[in-house]
């Protein structure tokens, strides 16, 4: 199944019927009142979050969704039909963005959600509504409401425990597939991921779930390369582990374009906690491996996990680091949560 995170759509809800002109027209009875329907309700236009989609790619392939109009009244107080609704399924944690690509109407996280994106229009009131004591016989009629034109834009941000941050050809492909179920493609030159890979990882009996982006460059914050692209993906990460290639010639150099980008791209990756490691080491001496993790160490003023994806050398101590952040993350929006409960039921 071919990915696609972005999408353009053209949406229109359904037009209210039309009111009904319409007396009352029987043998013996002389002065038949008014009888003229309401018109039926217009369609609207929904947005639904399903289960099995990780995709956008529908909507390359259709971008037009119209829903149906309500029918006209009709005589002897018959009132049109409602029109049917449309839906659009999209996969969780889709966002709804509107025609300046900025201002979020929706974002959808959970299966189920739903949101109304274009009401339909309200059927028109028939002639019968309008009968007074001084006018017994009314000829007017409303007319339906017309239905509401937008363009929409939806932006797939995938959601996961953990991200992959690092320079291409970092290794990160790699640690996706000796530590889960995915199978990303794997070579020895940039860019070798086109589109994120989503992979399923298990520790001292926890899984969460991790996602591998294309490698970014310098300059990816302002659109140059690909993880620009796609740098949105990780805005939901509880954490983000970033890899630095051992045998690059400047680790620190590497370690700080990563963290420039992030950094300029959004606040929210830049606050985000880090898990930093440097890998490859079963391409290092010893020697190397310990000034490159000295200056690694200076630069980050934190701690610096080593570890070999090929080799699997470390590798479990930097999911049990992950994991550690996973859960801290959770348990700060459980008690986020918890905290919401309580003031609720003390102001109700």
């Amino acid at each position: 199944m071919k990915f696609l995170d972005l999408a353009k759509v053209y949406i229109r809800s359904g037009s209210g019927g039309n009111g009904c002109v319409s007396f009352r027209r029987e043998k013996f009875i002389e002065f038949g009142g008014p009888n003229g329907g309401d018109g039926g309700k217009g369609g609207s236009v929904i947005i639904e979050v399903v289960d099995g989609l990780n995709t956008l790619i529908d909507f390359r392939y259709q971008q037009h969704f119209f829903a149906q109009n309500g029918q006209a009244g009709m005589g002897n107080n018959r009132t049109g039909k409602d029109g049917d609704d449309i839906i659009l399924r999209v996969p969780s944690g889709t966002e709804v963005l509107d025609e300046d690509e900025e201002t979020v109407i929706a974002d959808l996280t959970e299966v189920g959600e739903k949101f109304v994106l274009a009401k339909g229009g309200n059927g028109g009131w028939g002639n019968a509504r309008f009968k007074t004591s001084t006018n017994q016989a009314p000829a007017k009629a409303n007319p339906g409401q017309p239905g509401i034109d937008r363009t929409i834009w939806l932006r797939l941000k995938l959601i996961a425990d953990a991200g992959l941050l690092g320079l291409p050809n970092a290794g990160k492909s790699t640690f996706l597939s000796v530590t889960s179920n995915a199978r990303p493609k794997i070579a020895d030159y940039p860019f070798t991921t086109l589109h994120p890979n989503l992979g399923v990882v298990g520790i001292d009996g926890a899984e969460f779930v991790v996602a591998d982006i294309p490698g970014l460059i310098e300059g990816a914050s302002e659109g140059r390369g690909l993880g620009d692209l796609f740098l949105g993906h990780v805005e939901r990460c509880a954490v983000l582990l970033h890899l630095i290639d051992g045998t690059s010639e400047d680790v620190v150099s590497d370690y700080e374009t990563i963290i420039t980008e992030i950094n300029n791209y959004s606040h929210i990756l830049g606050d985000k906690p880090r898990v930093t490691v440097l890998n490859k080491i079963d391409s290092l001496l010893e020697e190397e491996v310990e000034e490159k993790l000295s200056a690694l160490q200076e630069a980050s003023g934190g701690r610096v996990y080593t570890m070999s994806g090929v080799s699997k050398e470390g590798v479990d101590t930097v999911l049990r680091a992950l994991k550690a952040e996973i859960s801290m993350d959770r348990l700060r929006i459980k008690q986020a949560e918890e905290g919401d409960e309580e003031d609720e039921a003390w102001h109700p």
